[in-house]
């Protein structure tokens, strides 16, 4: 373990980092794959901070387990030397996750061979303020600069940055000259003049779906931002660490005949209380989204947790997301799916991917716990030990179900089902979003 740290700590990260990386298995194993390929190829134990970045960056970003030794070799022959190059690397083999790359058009699509010169740089940069002169002229230095470093970077893509800003700083110090006392004068506001008192008013938006019009704009206007960004239906694997397994693209595939390619949506309350503020945000984001895709939205109640849950929230939920203009396509639970989540838990067993454990809550807090001593329990016996789980067999708190996995954040093994005791009866309760088992 201690060399593997070394290891990590060699490309750069500090001492800590290296240690919380090691937290996670599959990121650990695919960086120290990495890093031993980047030695063999360059020969040497020795691999410089610039190099160790982008290999951190690209295994932490990359979850597709056929691609980070083809990326490697990139970083390592150095055609892959920015975040710029990486980040277009990462975006062409996500929306390729199946067969072999088509090597020409991932070096083009990521800038690998583009040398900008000086002159290139010197030249689309003079375009640019040629361009804007005249407002560069009258507003001096209070005019935006982002504008000319914005389309500078984006007619100079794989121009380096700090070349790009030295050459527009250089030619708008030699178009206006230096900085002017008037020009190092604070702007002074305009007093806007006081609009009459009126009576405030809030008007609400009727709307079945998101059906809404505020100041005219459209649902995806108001959304905007993130939301401009997700991915088509069924192209799910072009998210960032999306895992795209052999069978991914078939899935997907039939999720699409079932769909017809349709945008759907949910808002997954817990009823275990009255709905804040907050919650309007998620409750338009998911609403709104659907209808402006033509798409629809399911209110699922995440009711998982049997103690905290009574009817009056149900209704009070529902009551609000009417409230506030919007019409479910539908209302369900996860409990509608515990026999099936269950079923799933049970075929988890069987295959080794779970185990029933005895170690107490406060032994389970925080990321550095010990290992459970009955990780390696036999299946046939965590069979019969879950089964006794269901049945109320066991006070709570004395066994639980753990998944083998260690979480993104490091936590090894966590908890997917505990024993939940009521003043009614006892029950098996999901710990994790079911959509999680």
């Amino acid at each position: 373990m201690a060399d593997v740290v070394s290891s990590f700590m060699s490309i750069g990260l500090s001492e800590q980092k290296a240690k919380e990386t090691l937290k996670n298995e599959t990121l650990s194993s695919t960086l120290k794959k990495a890093i031993d390929l980047a030695q063999v190829q360059l020969g040497s134990s020795a691999i410089d901070k610039i190099t160790g970045t982008l290999l951190y960056s690209m295994v932490t970003r990359l979850k597709d387990t056929n691609r980070p030794q083809f990326l490697t070799k990139y970083i390592i022959s150095r055609k892959i030397t920015t975040e710029l190059q990486l980040s277009a690397a990462l975006d062409f083999v996500k929306s390729h996750p199946q067969g072999d790359v088509d090597q020409h058009k991932f070096e083009v699509a990521c800038g690998v061979g583009m040398v900008v010169t000086p002159e290139q740089i010197e030249d689309a940069v003079e375009l640019i303020i040629r361009k804007h002169k005249d407002q560069l002229l009258a507003e001096r230095y209070r005019f935006n600069m982002g504008i000319l470093m914005g389309e500078a970077r984006a007619t100079l893509k794989w121009a380096d940055g700090k070349i790009v800003k030295n050459e527009v700083d250089m030619q708008v110090l030699h178009l206006l000259g230096p900085k002017t006392e008037a020009d190092l004068e604070k702007k002074s506001k305009a007093v806007k003049p006081k609009a009459p008192e009126k009576d405030v008013k809030i008007e609400q938006a009727s709307a079945v779906n998101g059906d809404g019009n505020i100041e005219n704009k459209s649902l995806m206007e108001q959304l905007r931002g993130e939301a401009l960004k997700f991915h088509k239906p069924g192209e799910n694997y072009k998210t960032e660490g999306y895992v795209v397994t052999p069978n991914t693209m078939n899935l997907l595939k039939k999720h699409l005949e079932e769909t017809g390619g349709q945008v759907r949506t949910r808002f997954p309350p817990e009823p275990n209380g009255i709905l804040h503020i907050g919650h309007a945000k998620a409750i338009n984001f998911n609403f709104g989204f659907a209808k402006a895709n033509n798409g629809i939205c399911f209110l699922r109640y995440d009711d998982t947790n049997p103690e905290k849950e009574e009817e009056k929230y149900f209704t009070a939920i529902k009551d609000m997301v009417e409230w506030l203009g919007y019409e479910p396509y539908a209302v369900t639970h996860a409990s509608d799916n515990f026999q099936r989540l269950y079923n799933l838990a049970v075929d988890l067993i069987r295959r080794g991917h779970a185990y029933v454990c005895h170690q107490r809550g406060e032994e389970l807090k925080g990321h550095n716990v010990p290992s459970s001593p009955w990780r390696e329990r036999p299946v046939e016996e965590s069979l019969v030990l879950f089964e006794h789980m269901r049945k109320g067999m066991f006070a709570e708190g004395e066994a639980t179900l753990r998944m083998k996995m260690v979480m993104e954040d490091g936590k090894m093994d966590p908890v997917a089902y505990r024993i939940k005791y009521t003043p009614h009866h006892r029950t098996v309760t999901l710990k994790e979003d079911p959509g999680k088992i």
